[in-house]
């Protein structure tokens, strides 16, 4: 018994450390943290186990827990919500291109009259579809000017008949913008610079890389058997790819002359190297705000919170919301309120502002 649980504990260790490893250095380091929850379940079952059996052994569950107590705060909160705060509202949204290549036109027009009408000030949105050629599709026309928001960027610079990418609309004026990185492939960053009152702010919009692992082939044991290789292939690869796009971004935000709101679709978990490593710089809205497990993947795997809004520690956050009541995507949008003491010191690279 001793050597099994010095096994495990040893395991464990490995496990909530390898979050800090990045993948571009030993690829398949990014599968470890897939495991985190197993082995934290399990040393929580052996503390109880061991507690009623009076052995010492309980030592190593209970230091295995310690060090890996970090993902309990990333993986559950129960904040108090607050009533009538005041802020700048933001909302990121994947909208899987507003449903508009399914041919389910109620749903389209749902989901775009939603986008339109969320009353937040700044909107994030990821698999954004423009459609110049139908009225009740121009989702850049009907947000900007029906839903007033009179700024806005988006990724896809070409007026082609039908444009996908990334877009953000702001009730406030952008005086800057640009693209931290773009892989042409519905994936990439954008940034707008927005002046709020006497204060400037950075606002990233993120889509990291995707496993693009159909959901139906993880419906079931027989799925999971006859794509497990597959699977695995697919997740390495997609992992080792959004370390690179981490690596990218984080490069882009030192180097902001202000502080930072990053919100997006980060296809990933937040036991990884990507959470992690965003994290040790940012702080994340809903470990601040949010209640509950706040999964943000609707499908077959509806127990992933994979969109996540991180800020700079200047900024505080009031709230914090998972819209599960929208269910046009398989995304629910997220939203924030944020606050912060103005005025806003510019940041001067690579120290502290």
């Amino acid at each position: 018994m001793r050597t099994i649980v010095l096994i495990l504990f040893f395991i464990s260790l490995i496990l909530f450390f390898s979050v800090y490893i990045s993948p571009l250095s030993l690829s398949y380091t990014g599968l470890l943290p897939l495991l985190i929850a197993p082995f934290l379940l399990l040393n929580l079952l052996l503390c109880i186990l061991f507690l009623f059996g009076r052995t010492k052994l309980i030592i190593y569950p209970i230091i295995a827990l310690a060090v890996g107590w970090k993902f309990f705060s990333v993986t559950f909160q129960w904040n108090e919500r607050s009533e009538d705060v005041t802020g700048i509202t933001l909302l990121s949204f994947n909208t899987l291109f507003f449903n508009q290549n399914w041919g389910n036109e109620e749903k389209v027009a749902n989901s775009i009259e939603w986008a339109k009408s969320n009353p937040s000030e700044i909107k994030c949105f990821q698999e954004f579809q423009q459609d110049y050629t139908t009225a009740s599709r121009n989702t850049l026309k009907i947000i900007s000017q029906e839903g007033g928001y009179h700024y806005y960027y988006h990724s896809f610079g070409n007026k082609r008949k039908k444009s996908q990418g990334l877009a953000i609309f702001s009730k406030y004026p952008i005086v800057n913008e640009g693209v931290a990185f773009d892989n042409q492939n519905h994936n990439g960053s954008i940034f707008v610079d927005l002046k709020i009152n006497k204060d400037t702010i950075r606002v990233y919009n993120t889509h990291l890389e995707s496993m693009s692992i159909r959901a139906g082939q993880l419906a079931d044991t027989k799925g999971i058997k006859r794509h497990y290789r597959e699977t695995i292939k697919k997740l390495k690869s997609g992992i080792v790819m959004r370390a690179m796009q981490v690596k990218i971004l984080k490069e882009h935000i030192e180097n902001s002359p202000y502080p930072v709101i990053l919100a997006g679709d980060f296809n990933d978990i937040p036991y990884s190297y990507t959470y992690f490593s965003l994290k040790a710089n940012l702080k994340n809205a809903f470990e601040e705000a949010g209640r509950g497990f706040g999964f943000t993947y609707n499908k077959v795997l509806f127990f992933l919170r994979i969109d996540h809004i991180f800020h700079d520690k200047v900024f505080e956050v009031k709230n914090f919301k998972t819209h599960r009541e929208v269910d046009y995507s398989d995304h629910y949008p997220i939203s924030t309120v944020i606050t912060w003491q103005s005025p806003l010191k510019v940041k001067t690279i690579n120290n502290d502002y």
